[in-house]
């Protein structure tokens, strides 16, 4: 079952290694201008292009925070924003070392006749999208599938279409260039223990696997973003060391070796247990073959939001609050971190029911 080797083989393989650098990891901004409306909303911000532009320009322009970061995920209007200087924003990230990325999906729809489960949609005019996003400069993309855990779930129907989604969506990205990032995301939202979210996450993770080996996906160019194991949103709290023993086991047993980097999603813990659980992974004494890194989005940015308020003269202290966190996740990605980046904003919970981005 070879791999597809076309013209961006090698692009796509240096592009995956870059990002998956130790010490550094992907800012996730990439919310459809639904959802970051809902998180402008809870500052009390209008949700029009110019405060949505200003917000990214606040992460994106923050001084000595890009070194920690490796990518970041736009959105398709934010792929051509400029700064309020008129910098595109692409070559702001360019100019730092940051590899601009984009998410394609089109969003979720239900499966019928299954208990709430979904597909994701985006598949027509990928091929054509990715080549306007490659020449804008993006050089890698994200595509989110969504399954859930239930009595009966998630179903063979629900985790088979979603994987075959997940590696044509991964072929086509790769046929033109980008690497891609195969998100097949377990929500927490249940009462299940730590050992249900296992089960379901290996079992997702193989079938995930064996689509992108049949499309022929060339793996050393892919990079996965798994959720961490834990226990449902409605069960007692473990560990981090729990958490992490879980998740590298679960990774280990259905992950290839030829993949760079896993970049976790934060999946709605708060800012300070996704560092803590991202840096008991990287201190686990167990072979590792992948490096283990942050794709976050609200575990980044929801301090530094609090912080904005969307008023111009809380920018400087809004990007030190940033700064704090996306040190903190680089030392996370060495096993460094050693705690005491959480004011009070960093440990609320950020978990929103069946989460939709």
């Amino acid at each position: 079952m070879s791999a597809f080797v076309g013209k961006y083989a090698e692009e796509l393989i240096k592009n995956a290694r870059y990002i998956a650098t130790p010490g550094k990891g992907i800012l996730a901004a990439d919310e459809s201008t639904g959802t970051i409306g809902k998180r402008l909303a809870s500052i009390n911000v209008e949700n029009i292009e110019s405060n949505r532009q200003a917000l990214r320009e606040l992460l994106f322009t923050s001084p000595n925070a890009l070194p920690y970061l490796s990518g970041v995920i736009l959105f398709e209007e934010t792929l051509y924003q400029k700064t309020s200087d008129g910098k595109p924003f692409v070559e702001v990230l360019q100019e730092n070392n940051v590899i601009p990325g984009i998410k394609v999906d089109k969003g979720t729809v239900e499966l019928a006749g299954t208990n709430g489960e979904t597909t994701t949609q985006g598949l027509d005019s990928l091929g054509a999208r990715c080549q306007q996003y490659y020449k804008a400069g993006a050089r890698f993309a994200k595509w989110r599938s969504v399954l859930k855990i239930g009595p009966n779930e998630p179903s063979e129907l629900s985790i088979q279409q979603n994987a075959q989604g997940l590696a044509r969506y991964a072929i086509i990205c790769q046929e033109n260039g980008l690497v891609p990032i195969v998100e097949p995301e377990i929500l927490t939202d249940g009462a299940h223990d730590i050992k249900k979210c296992a089960a379901a996450t290996e079992i997702v993770l193989a079938a995930v696997y064996k689509a992108l080996n049949e499309q022929h996906v060339l793996l050393e160019g892919t990079l996965l973003k798994p959720n961490m194991v834990t226990p449902g949103s409605d069960s007692p709290k473990v560990t981090p060391e729990v958490i992490a023993e879980y998740t590298v086991t679960a990774l280990r047993r259905t992950v290839p070796a030829a993949v760079p980097g896993v970049v976790f999603l934060s999946g709605g813990q708060s800012e300070e247990e996704a560092t803590r659980n991202l840096n008991a992974m990287n201190r686990l004494e167990v072979l590792k073959p992948w490096t283990l890194s942050f794709s976050f989005g609200r575990a980044l940015q929801q301090s530094t939001l609090k912080t904005w308020a969307g008023k111009k003269e809380s920018v400087g202290k809004a990007q030190e609050v940033f700064l704090v966190r996306c040190k903190a996740n680089s030392e996370a990605t060495l096993g460094k971190y050693g705690g005491g980046s959480a004011g009070g904003l960093a440990s609320e919970s950020l978990f929103v029911k069946g989460y939709k981005y």
